[in-house]
C-alpha cells in the first residue's frame, strides 16, 4: 500500500507496502472475546479503543505473553460469536506492565500488555469463514481459541492479509 489507505481502511502509523512485515517475525492473532457478552458493538468497540489507543491488553498468564517481540505481527480477531478478522498490526514493543502514563492511556482493564504501530483496522471486517477455507488443511487452523494470543503460521497470517486485499467478508 502507498499513500492513503484503500476505501474501508483506516490506517495509524505508516503503511508503505506490501513488504510492511518482514518473514522473519513471528505471527500472531489477538483474540478478543467476551463470554459475557454477545454485542457484536461491545467487542468491536473494546478492540477499536486499544488499536486507537495502539495499545493490546494482554494478560500476565497468557500463554506467548513473553514470546512476543517488537517486530512480530498480529491480526486482531473478534472471536465468537462474531468471528471476524477487524486489523492487523505490527508489536513495538515486548509485553510488559503499564508505566503509569500508559495505564491512564489504556482503555481497558489490563495491567499491561504490548504497544502497537503500523495498525490498519479494516472495515469490513473479514470473516473467519471467508479466511478458513483457503489456508491449507496440514495448518489445522480453526475459528475458535481457548487464549488471546495465538501463535500462527506465515502462510495463515499472510491467507488473511489476501482475503482482506480482496475486500471479501462473507458472513457463515
Amino acid at each position: 500500500m502507498t499513500g492513503a489507505p484503500a476505501p474501508g481502511r483506516w490506517v495509524l502509523g505508516t503503511v508503505d507496502n506490501d513488504s510492511l512485515y518482514a518473514s522473519a517475525v513471528a505471527h500472531y492473532i489477538f483474540s478478543l472475546t467476551d463470554s459475557d457478552s454477545t454485542d457484536l458493538r461491545t467487542l468491536r468497540e473494546r478492540a477499536n479503543g486499544d488499536l486507537r489507543a495502539g495499545m493490546w491488553g494482554i494478560d500476565l498468564d497468557e500463554r506467548h505473553r513473553e514470546s512476543l517481540e517488537e517486530g512480530d505481527v498480529v491480526l486482531v480477531y473478534l472471536g465468537a460469536p462474531v468471528r471476524e478478522f477487524v486489523a492487523r498490526a505490527e508489536v513495538a514493543s515486548p509485553a510488559h506492565e503499564w508505566t503509569p502514563a500508559e495505564a491512564r492511556q489504556y482503555p481497558g482493564h489490563s495491567h499491561g500488555g504490548v504497544l502497537l504501530s503500523r495498525i490498519e483496522g479494516w472495515d469490513p471486517p473479514v470473516a473467519m469463514s471467508a479466511v478458513l477455507p483457503q489456508i491449507d488443511p496440514a495448518e489445522k487452523a480453526r475459528p475458535d481459541f481457548d487464549t488471546g494470543v495465538v501463535r500462527i503460521t506465515s502462510g495463515e497470517f499472510e491467507t488473511a492479509i489476501s482475503v482482506a486485499a480482496r475486500g471479501v467478508a462473507p458472513r457463515g
